[in-house]
């Protein structure tokens, strides 16, 4: 994965994710929307096929890297929990 900075300001942040899809779009921008200083948490794909996801972060109070970072963090503790619950049951 490879991230590329398209757009940067003190409130508004926005990543080309190089070598994803819509899925972890999806589960960056629901754990976003958990951090009470992200106004708007977003992205896009203009085509499938073609083109690399575009994740877009809005912020008040905080800079949206460290909305990302945090949401990246509080990401890995949630799946670090899964794998732990699942090695029990198998």
């Amino acid at each position: 994965m490879e991230l590329k900075v398209l757009e940067e300001s003190k409130n508004r942040l926005v990543v080309e994710v190089k070598g994803e899809d819509a899925t972890l779009m999806n589960i960056l921008r629901k754990e976003l929307w958990n951090d009470d200083s992200v106004k708007a948490a977003a992205y896009a794909i203009k085509h499938p096929s073609v083109s690399n996801p575009q994740l877009i972060v809005e912020t008040s109070g905080k800079s949206p890297r460290d909305a990302l970072a945090d949401a990246v963090k509080r990401l890995k503790k949630e799946l670090a929990s899964l794998e732990k619950a699942v090695g029990k049951e198998l």
